[in-house]
Order: structure tokens, then sequence, then C-alpha cells
């Protein structure tokens, strides 16, 4: 990796240490991959912490990022084989609880990317949630963290300023 791309990864990951919060929706320790430098695809996982007395729903996702933007999770099918299936329902949000969106299980999902992500670029993702309503959420490209690194140790996600609530 370059002295540039380290650099910018390095700031990419200071400055958007903190959650993400909307009314009671706290987004936190966000990340956005893709495969391989190739790839057309790529999905962004997050922690969605319900900090409310009621139950809520994420609902939809949206990023300039790709032609396609869906909420994804992984199943079993009848062969033992996993796929990912598009939950047009969402993903409940129980009061006082945390959502895990990680990889091998629910994502956001970036399908027809519109450029190449790379390491310590930024995606702009805007959730929107059934009672909290829409959230932006400017989440870091990392493409060296493994699949089990960070979960609930630290935040990366940070909401836009002038989010849409």
């Amino acid at each position: 990796m370059s002295l540039k791309s380290t650099l910018c990864a390095a700031v990419a990951a200071i400055s958007l240490s903190l959650p993400a919060l909307a009314q009671d929706i706290m987004v936190d320790d966000a990340y956005a991959r893709v495969s391989t430098k190739a790839s057309k695809s790529g999905a962004a996982f997050m922690m969605l912490h319900n900090m409310s007395d009621s139950d809520d729903r994420l609902i939809n996702a949206t990023s300039d990022v790709s032609k396609r933007v869906e909420l994804h999770t992984h199943e079993a099918g009848g062969d033992g084989v996993m796929r990912m299936i598009h939950v047009e329902e969402g993903f409940a949000l129980p009061a006082g609880e945390t959502h895990a969106l990680a990889r091998g299980g629910d994502h956001v999902m970036f399908m027809g990317l519109n450029r190449p992500l790379e390491h310590g670029d930024v995606v702009t993702v805007t959730l929107e949630f059934e009672k909290a309503g829409l959230v932006t959420v400017e989440i870091p490209v990392d493409l060296e963290r493994k699949p089990e690194h960070g979960k609930m140790q630290h935040g990366h996600g940070k909401m836009k300023a002038g989010a849409t609530n």
C-alpha cells in the first residue's frame, strides 16, 4: 500500500471513529468492503443499536456508490449451500437491543458498483428505519479487516452533517 493510501486510511479511521446517532438509533462499528478490486458488488456491515423503548425496523438503504442497494442475508439452501437473498421486509430491531449486520449474515449489499472501492475510501449510505426515519452514515472501506475483527469494540460510522431524521 502506498504512503498516500495509508495516510488516507488513517485519517478516515480517526475522523470516522464516532458512532452515528439519530433519535433512538445508534450505528456503530461500520465498514464496507469488496472481495476483489474488480468486484462489481460490495457490502457494508455495522452494529445497529435501538436505544428506545419501542421496536423499530431497518426497512431500506440507499447510496450513490452503486446502481442498486438492498438489504441481504445468507440462507442455507436445501443442498446445504449458502446463498444471499434480498430481505424485502428489512431487519427487526427490538427495543433496547442490538442487531449486527455482519459478514456471513445480514448486511447492506451494493450491486453494480459505480466505481472501484479502495481501502480508505468512504461510502455514504442512508439507512431508513420504520420509526426513527433516515440516518446517513459515512462508512470507511476497510479491505484488511478480518471477519471477527472489532465486533462492538470500536466505532467507525459517523453520521453525515445535515442527516435527515
